[in-house]
């Protein structure tokens, strides 16, 4: 992944305090997408590495904020890890907007200038919206074949991109009955709510 957006240069925060002294040259890898190679994976016992040192962060409230990527790059030097190619994760936190075209995966990261939901934040992807509609399709079907049994599956993805961003009070209509929060929750599990 990339780390060419000028506008975050302040939130880098691998760039001082802890993790610059830990990594010294070496670089902190920003990713949320791994390629891994399994036999050496388990020819090393990356595994157990990994869960062993997890067990020990782990008692430190303070450690591992960010786990997906604290935890490999506490590790590099005991498992080594690699960045893919810039276009292989594209984010708009610390990406550039001039290789968003390129980008064969995007990471829709918390953007700590905006604090936009991530839902929200899809909404700019060109492909959002078609997507979106077509994964929907198939869990309404999945839905009514018995498949699914879950109020997300008619659940309206503008509503749920509006999750806080903020109060939105929705109408329930005739159009919109996944809207009455009392239909898919009564007599039902605490657990399937």
């Amino acid at each position: 992944m990339g780390d060419d957006n000028v506008e975050m240069e302040g939130f880098r925060f691998w760039k001082t305090g802890y993790w610059k002294d830990f990594l010294g040259e070496m670089p902190y890898h920003i990713s949320a997408l791994y390629v891994v190679d399994l036999v050496r994976f388990r020819q090393m016992a990356a595994g157990d590495i990994l869960r062993s040192h997890y067990q020990h962060l782990s008692a430190d409230p303070g450690s591992l904020a960010n786990l997906d990527q604290d935890l490999p790059n506490n590790l590099q030097r005991e498992v080594p890890i690699f960045s893919l190619p810039e276009d292989w994760l594209w984010c708009e936190t610390w990406c550039s907007k001039d290789r968003l075209h390129r980008a064969k995966t995007i990471d829709l990261c918390q953007n700590p200038l905006t604090k936009e939901p991530k839902l929200a934040r899809a909404k700019h992807i060109p492909e959002w919206e078609e997507y979106d509609a077509e994964v929907a399709r198939l869990a309404r079907l999945l839905a009514e074949d018995g498949i699914i049994h879950s109020g997300m599956a008619v659940a309206d993805a503008n509503i749920l991109a509006d999750v806080g961003a903020g109060p939105v009070v929705h109408e329930v209509t005739q159009e919109h009955p996944e809207l009455d929060e009392s239909s898919h929750t009564e007599g039902r599990p605490k657990d399937e709510l």
